[in-house]
């Protein structure tokens, strides 16, 4: 495979940041595809990755980007296909989650329990030793989410089983960008990866529904090319890119900034309100992810392959 150069440890906590952010917007339009476009979590998450897939290939297609080569298929699929089955199976569960406990519990689990997963599993795999800079700004950034989630929700043993799922099985992706980091390019480990989960999903979103009896409407396809574009394509790609330098449990806390933004943007455009509780938790958050891009500059970039002893 092509070594990739690795990014400036900065630029890479930029692109994870940013990929956070734009995860944050796609909660919303994930709602309106589910309630005005009358699509399915099986059928959104499919959409969702074919756009994604398209977007990537045809940038892979087009013209060369630095550190990468023109667009090639995989010498081995085994890479694409794990992270593809991990990243529906965790679209797939967390919105299940939701339409059994409801968004503040299911993203409270699910995202809470990614980062505890992370940690657990870069131990394990890679070696990684978290500090004590690492491991409180782990514990601050769970608890700041618990706060910013606010009220406990409708509880559901088969939602809690669905969101600690989704949480594990994006952890799960986290760590094997791992083993890739600078193996290849991320934008096209993505784009393989994506067309991979649109096979997998494809004959669960066909029984689902893939298209709606009636039709998709204006409004519904390009809320459809938005999430493919925006919340999938840029920001994995992003997300993927800042891995190379960005160590997993780092990367896993500062994406937590997704729910941050999700619930602005209630605010901001729904006409939601937020509690003192949770302008606390939102607080917290922001002082963790602060804090670990911190350690994570005066620490240095990740070893290539194994994180940090």
């Amino acid at each position: 495979m092509t070594h990739v150069p690795a990014l400036p440890v900065r630029r890479g906590l930029i692109f994870v940041s940013a990929a956070g952010i734009a995860w944050g917007t796609g909660g919303a339009v994930g709602d309106f595809l589910r309630r005005a476009g009358h699509l399915g979590p099986v059928a959104v998450t499919f959409w969702r990755f074919v756009i994604g897939a398209a977007l990537l290939l045809a940038v892979a297609f087009l013209g060369r980007t630095a550190g990468t080569r023109r667009l090639a298929a995989p010498r081995s699929w085994r890479m694409p296909l794990a992270l593809g089955v991990a990243m529906a199976v965790s679209q797939v569960t967390y919105f299940a989650a939701i339409a059994e406990t409801g968004v503040a519990l299911a993203t409270m689990i699910a995202m809470g329990a990614n980062p505890l997963f992370v940690t657990a599993g870069s131990r394990l795999l890679f070696g990684e030793r978290p500090g004590r800079a690492v491991k409180a700004g782990v514990a601050a950034a769970v608890a700041g989410l618990a706060m910013l989630a606010g009220g406990p929700g409708e509880f559901s043993a088969a939602g809690v089983g669905y969101a600690v799922l989704s949480g594990a099985t994006y952890a799960a992706v986290t760590l094997l960008s791992g083993v890739e980091r600078g193996r290849s390019a991320p934008g096209q480990t993505m784009a393989w990866s994506f067309a991979a989960g649109s096979v997998c999903l494809l004959p669960l979103a066909l029984a689902d529904g893939v298209v709606p009896s009636g039709g998709v409407s204006g409004a519904a396809a390009l809320s459809l090319a938005y999430l493919g574009a925006v919340p999938t394509a840029l920001a994995y790609g992003l997300f993927f890119a800042g891995l190379g330098v960005v160590s997993g449990t780092t990367a896993a806390v500062v994406v937590l900034l997704e729910p941050l933004v999700a619930a602005l943007i209630g605010v901001l455009l729904l006409g939601e309100h937020l509690t003192a509780l949770q302008l606390a938790g939102g607080a917290l958050l922001m002082a963790a992810v602060y804090r670990l891009g911190r350690a994570e500059l005066a620490t240095g970039p990740a070893e290539e392959g194994g994180g940090r002893g």
